[in-house]
């Protein structure tokens, strides 16, 4: 049986994402040197996997196509705000749509229960219906956070092409790992000795 792959696996996070589960959700499609992609969410398994690691769903969540497709859907509307965000332009409405839409999907509040053996209690509803637009809300709330909140300013794409991902940049650094650093660097270099060869 082959182990399921995880970002760990293809490159770290990239910096940020710890504190902001939107730029790991973002960055689950990673496209690679030599043409090579991977998509962390690109089947139910490897999705149901993901959002486990996460606390967003529960292992036996049964994932289906139909939910993997919805969160690739609301990841393409992240990054197209991220872009926008970076590079100064006017959100699509679409994706800004996407977002309040994923928002509004999940109730925020437990509701309110009684046992006859125990009495009330709270408890959020969640249905395995419910659970995809608990972990839609969350991402899409995560989202928002970073967009409006003091780390925008820091969110920047990786300098090292071809990488797609993106990370919340510190001092100088706008590499999301050292792999993407060193190709970068690597990439310079060349740039400078083929430019400085005699013609």
């Amino acid at each position: 049986m082959s182990k399921l792959l995880t970002a760990e696996s293809v490159l770290p996070p990239a910096p940020g994402a710890a504190d902001y589960l939107a730029l790991d959700f973002v960055n689950s499609a990673i496209a690679l040197p030599g043409g090579r992609f991977i998509d962390l969410l690109g089947t139910p398994a490897t999705t149901n996997q993901w959002l486990t690691e996460r606390s967003l769903a529960p292992a036996h969540a049964g994932v289906q196509e139909m939910c993997a497709a919805q969160l690739r859907s609301l990841r393409e509307h992240l990054r197209a705000l991220f872009a926008a965000r970076v590079s100064g332009l006017p959100a699509l409405p679409a994706s800004l749509s996407a977002v309040n839409d994923a928002l509004s999907g999940a109730p925020t509040a437990a509701l309110l229960y009684w046992d006859e053996k125990h009495g009330p209690y709270r408890s959020a509803p969640c249905p395995t219906n419910a659970i995809l637009d608990r972990a839609l809300a969350a991402l899409a709330a995560n989202a928002a956070d970073l967009l409006t909140g003091p780390d925008a300013d820091r969110l920047t794409p990786c300098g090292s092409a071809p990488c797609n991902r993106f990370l919340l940049c510190h001092g100088r650094r706008h590499w999301c790992s050292t792999r993407c650093g060193d190709r970068a660097r690597a990439a310079r270099a060349y740039t400078r000795r083929t430019q400085s060869k005699p013609r």
